[in-house]
């Protein structure tokens, strides 16, 4: 079967690389931008600590290259990863109450990380003979409740192999930034 993709490759692995490019850039609009309010923080900052909390559990369940993640979170989204870090930057525009941030992060999302997504679904149905059944059953993005239950534990051994506690550490960040820019 021949797959259509929504980017070109060369596009897609440039976007790859720019990933964490991409992801300074908006820290730094975001740090310059924000004017948080105590409403907004306490409207935004628990959203983005759910997102900080799907990222850990779907990390708890990933083993890079190693095998499939379908257990946890990859038994309702293909994504987990991605889609914590929706909801984190979600929280954080909310709590920084600025629009242009939001569309800032939602072109940032469309270009540079929908990309990214279609390159690690490429590697993964090389990787995995399983992969394209998988695909099948699960969605991209959007969660939608599991047909059957996926393989696998929460380990925080995997927590820690990849490296989840830098975007903990960066929510904190933020957080902090947050917090001091509302009281001045």
């Amino acid at each position: 079967m021949t797959r259509r993709y929504w980017f070109p490759k060369h596009y897609a692995d440039v976007m790859q690389r720019a990933r964490v490019t991409a992801g300074f850039a908006l820290a730094g609009a975001f740090a310059w931008m924000a004017e948080p309010t105590a409403w907004s923080l306490a409207a935004g900052l628990p959203v983005s600590l759910l997102g900080i909390l799907l990222r850990a559990w779907a990390a708890g369940h990933l083993a890079k290259n190693e095998r499939l993640a379908t257990g946890g979170p990859y038994a309702w989204t293909r994504n987990p990863l991605y889609l914590g870090t929706l909801v984190v930057a979600l929280g954080l525009v909310i709590a920084a109450k600025q629009v242009l941030l939001a569309l800032l992060f939602a072109a940032a999302f469309l270009l540079v990380y929908l990309p990214a997504i279609e390159l690690e679904e490429q590697h993964l149905r090389q990787l995995f003979p399983e992969y394209e059944e998988y695909a099948a059953r699960v969605p991209l993005l959007a969660p939608r409740a599991p047909a059957q239950r996926g393989e696998g534990r929460f380990q925080w051994a995997l927590y820690k192999r990849n490296e989840e506690y830098k975007a903990l550490a960066g929510f904190l960040a933020g957080t902090g930034w947050l917090i001091w820019r509302s009281m001045i």
